[in-house]
């Protein structure tokens, strides 16, 4: 039994329009992996209540910037890394100095420079001296002899005989915070990644089939 072999056209053509066909699936693939990459912890971030400003923050990049490659690679990265990735493990926040993180009741307000107040910033804003209060069970406290406004801030007391004062609690006082997991970035990271060999093997079908 012979078998022949002929071959249709030059071979080395052959072999640069199958290079050719490679690097445009490649390519193309990693772009679409990219793309919805992006889309995926634009939605995570939004779906956890965190903002569309923040999910904007996510970008991507395909490399090379130009043309096309088998060696294509795309990075998916965010231009807010600290605060995604406080979000994504759930740290575990301790006090700079190892004593107390201080947290503010609705009854502090909130600083003027926006976010949270800090207990000095609150003494100087409202003349008032904070009192610590330890307690065995639940946190302890930071509290002020003072009234309750309108608003539900605590403020000075303005009555001599002392009517309507109350010990107001303004701060919790708390070893650690453990921030709750609000996203899992690896999740869809992972799922993309394996998804990958299929989409180059289908760009590359489409382009022989365009031929």
């Amino acid at each position: 039994m012979k078998l022949s072999v002929t071959t249709l056209g030059s071979l080395g053509q052959i072999m640069a329009e199958e290079v050719s066909a490679g690097e445009n699936a490649a390519t193309a693939a990693v772009r679409q992996a990219g793309d919805g990459l992006k889309a995926a912890w634009r939605a995570q971030i939004v779906g956890a209540g965190l903002g569309t400003r923040l999910a904007k923050t996510i970008q991507v990049q395909v490399y090379p910037r130009s043309g096309q490659s088998l060696n294509a690679a795309v990075v998916v990265w965010s231009k807010a890394p600290v605060i995604v990735g406080a979000h994504d493990p759930g740290p575990l926040i301790r006090s700079r100095n190892g004593f107390w993180l201080a947290i503010p009741t609705p009854a502090a307000g909130k600083s003027l420079r926006g976010g949270r107040i800090t207990p000095g910033e609150w003494e100087r804003r409202n003349g008032l001296r904070l009192r610590f209060v330890y307690r065995r069970s639940g946190p302890s406290l930071l509290v002020a002899e003072g009234r309750l406004n309108t608003r539900g801030r605590a403020v000075r007391s303005r009555s001599r005989t002392g009517r309507g004062a109350a010990t107001v609690p303004i701060f919790l006082l708390v070893p650690q915070v453990k921030l709750p997991k609000r996203l899992d970035l690896a999740r869809d990271a992972l799922r993309v990644h394996e998804a990958l060999p299929g989409l180059i093997v289908a760009e590359w079908l489409e382009v022989q089939f365009a031929v």
